[in-house]
């Protein structure tokens, strides 16, 4: 892979980067936000918002802001039905279109997250990565990053890594700029989901893996 570190590249500017992007992007949005709101209040109640502790820099926990796509259904026994039970068409819809991560320019306004940089996953996974894998903590997670563009969901978890510790490893102005860019254009072609047509990607055991998460 082609090399696009620049050692000139500190973190004031990529904070830079992402508030003179983040901010118009979220003041245009806006009507796309209160609408979607409005559609899965009346569709499916409260909340809205799907909230979860995720790690940060260095593995600092941060709340996450999404839009909520699926629906609260229980079995007999009052535990909740599978993802894909509950997973409404609408929450397909958002998740294939990546609209149901919107709420995540509030996380970038706020210095939790900026654009690019690797996924935010979940707080358990902390402890089954392996020293090298850990090191996608190093920078701030984003709401797009070199492992997205390169397969997102339909790459195994130890590629995605290799493609985040790559990015810890060579991040810089030009790399984030065509992050961006080519985050777009797969944005616009609908290009996230993984092989098996889900917006999901299985569950992170440090080796194998059968549930499925949002990723």
């Amino acid at each position: 892979m082609k090399h696009y570190y620049s050692p000139y590249y500190p973190r004031w500017m990529k904070r830079t980067l992402d508030l003179i992007l983040t901010v118009p992007a979220y003041l245009f949005f806006s009507p796309f936000i209160i609408i979607i709101g409005l559609f899965i209040y009346f569709t499916l109640g409260k909340p809205v918002l799907f909230k979860q502790i995720r790690p940060g820099l260095h593995g600092k926990p941060f709340k996450i802001y999404k839009f909520r796509t699926m629906k609260h259904a229980y079995d007999d026994k009052g535990y909740p039905l599978s993802d894909a039970d509950r997973l409404t068409n609408f929450g397909k819809f958002l998740r294939s279109t990546s609209l149901d991560e919107l709420p995540e320019l509030i996380n970038v306004i706020n210095g939790d997250m900026s654009i690019v940089g690797p996924r935010p996953l979940l707080m358990q996974y902390l402890d089954r990565y392996s020293p090298e894998q850990a090191r996608r903590h190093d920078v701030i997670p984003g709401l797009t990053g070199w492992a997205q563009i390169n397969g997102r969901n339909a790459i195994s978890w130890e590629e995605k890594f290799k493609f985040d510790i790559w990015y810890v490893d060579n991040r810089g102005l030009w790399l984030d700029v065509k992050i961006i860019g080519m985050t777009v254009l797969k944005v616009l072609r609908r290009d996230g989901t993984s092989q098996d047509g889900h917006a999901t990607a299985q569950e992170f055991l440090g080796q194998n893996s059968r549930k499925k998460v949002k990723g």
